[in-house]
């Protein structure tokens, strides 16, 4: 009997499926909008239904500390945060993925402080792109759900064990209510194995951890973990496909929607993706050869699959949802220049940044992207969308 999809908030939906995947550690500490998740979990600790330990922590730097050492001794680990709170874990997310502690984090994306603002874009994770983390991004509750399930998998994979931001829009998804297939537990447990691995902290087999590393070392350290991260990719793919078999759900690293013919390529990531889709569909009426594509992945960047995504489009627009200060350019719009530069055909490359602090993205602002990218003007190529209108 097919599951049906049930109303529900799409921070719980996450918490529902860290229950699904038997957690054993959640370290907790609240911030907006990211609290409903915690809180959640909380519950289901208490009530019986999540046989986990429930760490109430100090502060967020605590809490990665905590996961850390979690892993490190072959525990599931798990915890969310946002904002400020992934500020303060900073020290930790970049010691996390060369201890190969395969840590679940749940990323309820929002703007950065000053000035202080609740509300959501992309400058939280941006600010820890480089620290050697998977990082996924989902559009909607069902991806949320099951992209928390395949992150497990992932980051527990013997030749991955690395940790992994789940990033999920604050407020715009975190807190949206949606219709939601919850699988059964029984199909989880047969695709999640048991965190099983020899390189873990163990009193029966002493080791040490996080040492001191010399000039002669360090690099070759750091290196080893990018090589580790790079690799990631294959694994990823494979529970991709995995997971459509099990649950009939299909995930790519790089999403597509109506490019086949399109001239100018909208290429944004999150929830925003979805109002570009529709945007594309009114558009498309219009006679505009439009179309998306969203990346999934970002990290280890999907170059092969973006390239196949960009290869016939004239124009690309990407979409940013964070400022690169003192460059005119955003994390991702740099990421595609880079990508693109140089390669036959190339097509022109416009960097806009909009929906900074939780401004509304609505499908006119896509209609005027397209418009002004079909501009020739490449020294016009970066804008920040919306400024003082």
């Amino acid at each position: 009997m097919a599951v049906k999809p049930i109303g529900i908030e799409v921070s719980l939906a996450v918490a529902e499926a860290v229950k699904l995947c038997d957690t054993d550690v959640v370290a907790a500490y609240p911030i907006t909008p990211q609290t409903h998740i915690v809180e959640h979990l909380s519950e289901l600790v208490a009530d019986g239904e999540l046989n986990a330990a429930y760490i109430p922590v100090e502060s967020e730097h605590s809490a990665m500390s905590s996961c850390i050492g979690s892993s490190a001794a072959g525990a599931r680990t798990f915890t969310a945060t946002s904002s400020q709170g992934l500020a303060l874990m900073n020290e930790m997310i970049y010691i996390a993925p060369v201890l190969r502690t395969p840590i679940v984090l749940a990323v309820a994306n929002r703007a950065l402080s000053a000035p202080i603002n609740i509300w959501n874009d992309h400058s939280d994770i941006m600010s820890v792109r480089d620290a050697g983390w998977i990082a996924v991004f989902a559009e909607n509750g069902q991806e949320a759900l099951d992209l928390t399930i395949m992150s497990f998998r992932i980051g527990e994979h013997p030749a991955v064990r690395l940790p992994v931001s789940l990033n999920i829009d604050g407020f715009t998804l975190s807190h949206f209510i949606e219709p939601i297939i919850i699988p059964e537990k029984e199909k989880v447990t047969a695709f999640l194995p048991p965190n099983v691995t020899d390189l873990k902290l163990d009193i029966a087999k002493p080791i040490s951890i996080g040492l001191l590393a010399n000039p002669e070392t360090y690099t070759e350290i750091r290196k080893a973990t990018d090589d580790i991260l790079l690799a990631s990719k294959d694994t990823i793919v494979e529970v991709f496909a995995e997971f459509k078999k099990a649950f009939g759900r299909e995930y790519n690293l790089v999403e597509t929607y109506r490019t086949e013919d399109a001239e100018i390529i909208l290429l944004t990531m999150g929830s925003i993706s979805e109002t570009a889709m529709t945007a594309v569909d009114e558009m498309r009426e219009a006679g505009e050869k439009v179309g998306v594509v969203r990346i999934r992945l970002w990290r280890p960047f999907p170059v092969a699959e973006l390239k196949a995504a960009l290869a016939k489009a004239k124009t690309v627009a990407v979409i940013d949802r964070h400022m690169v200060m003192g460059v005119p350019n955003g994390p991702v719009g740099l990421e595609v220049k880079s990508l693109l530069y140089g390669a036959p055909n190339a097509p022109k490359v416009f960097n806009y940044v909009l929906g900074l602090g939780g401004r509304d993205v609505k499908r006119s602002d896509f209609k005027t992207i397209v418009a002004r990218s079909k501009s020739n003007d490449v020294q016009k190529s970066f804008e920040i969308v919306g400024v003082y209108e």
